[in-house]
């Protein structure tokens, strides 16, 4: 029997990259923070939908180009599920509906209660999905975090229940499907095709839908809501996630989204910045304590059990304090290049 194809095969791998994977995860973090105020740049002079929907179909030209560049196979038969969760979550679900709670009148802080909450739902996402088992002090780290966030945004511009929060509960869970689905596509293929590929895919329904929103909803070009649009769909809904799903491949899902628990104290600094919305004592006071709660994540142990999307591969992973690794893998080696 072959080495690459035998299902007992046992292998020593190489240890993974974590703190590259957490810099990465990172990087898409602050790419992200940027998001919400752009978005209400946008909406100066754009349809909702159009945002939401559009910012994919702009994307997708990129995206084309870079597949073409490399002459990249398209995915195979087993990896579809997952393009179609990630599809729905991060091309279609989260953009609109997000976009959509900021059109029903939340403000950009106050919706940060979604990115705030993202970490914890990406998590338990990845305990039910990816098979990763954190540790007792992790979620309790992960819930003291997401407890910090969400109540400072809701602090600072949330109130009774409206169709806004409705949308922004839906936007959370269809951005950590799409997470999960995403993370673990990156393990057989590079981040970039991963997102490059779910924009191609998506575009039979994206492209055509865009160009009837062009034609019936009027919109108002400026300069402002031209860079807001630019800004979402070159950056959030394409390069943002070469380095997000790049990054929740190399340190975990459950690990490198709890980087994520910073974007809310990001996404209010430059809602100060460019919306004019009041920063004071008490965002400083959240940073410190969101940032705390990061430090102590990473600190955590992560028990890992891969399910490779193509084969029968397992993998066993510990991580200890130090970021110490050991590991093995069962049966197949996924392709990465």
């Amino acid at each position: 029997m072959k080495n690459e194809d035998s299902a007992t095969d046992t292998r020593a791998i190489a240890p993974p990259t974590l703190g590259s994977g957490l810099w990465l995860a990172a990087l898409g973090v602050l790419i992200y923070s940027f998001t919400l105020p752009a978005t209400v740049v946008g909406l100066e002079g754009l349809d909702p939908y159009l945002i939401g929907v559009g910012r994919s179909a702009a994307a997708t030209v990129l995206a084309a180009v870079a597949l073409l560049s490399v002459r990249a196979r398209p995915p195979r038969r087993g990896q579809w599920p997952g393009f179609a969760v990630v599809v729905a979550g991060v091309i279609f679900g989260f953009p609109v509906l997000s976009t959509l709670a900021l059109d029903h009148g939340a403000s950009s802080a106050h919706s940060a209660v979604v990115v705030g909450l993202l970490p914890a739902a990406t998590a338990v996402f990845g305990v039910l999905r990816a098979g990763e088992r954190p540790s007792r002090a992790f979620w309790l780290a992960s819930a003291a975090g997401t407890t910090c966030v969400t109540g400072f945004a809701l602090i600072r511009g949330a109130g009774h229940v409206t169709a806004a929060d409705l949308f922004l509960f839906a936007a959370l869970l269809a951005a950590a499907a799409g997470y999960t689905e995403g993370g673990r596509l990156a393990r057989d293929m590079p981040g970039w095709r991963v997102i490059s590929w779910a924009l191609v895919l998506a575009a039979p329904l994206t492209v055509p839908a865009t160009g009837w929103l062009l034609a019936t909803t009027h919109p108002v070009w400026t300069g402002r809501t031209a860079l807001g649009f630019g800004y979402v769909a070159a950056f959030s809904a394409y390069l943002g996630f070469f380095a997000w799903y790049e990054g929740l491949a190399r340190a975990g899902i459950a690990r490198a989204s709890q980087v994520q628990l910073a974007q809310p104290v990001l996404t209010l600094l430059w809602s100060g910045i460019f919306l004019a919305e009041p920063i004071d004592a008490t965002t400083a006071l959240a940073a410190v304590a969101v940032l705390v709660c990061v430090a102590l994540t990473q600190r955590t142990r992560v028990r890992h059990t891969l399910r490779d999307l193509t084969g029968p591969r397992t993998m066993e992973v510990k991580t200890s304090q130090r970021g110490d690794f050991q590991g093995v893998v069962h049966g197949r080696r996924a392709d990465r290049s």
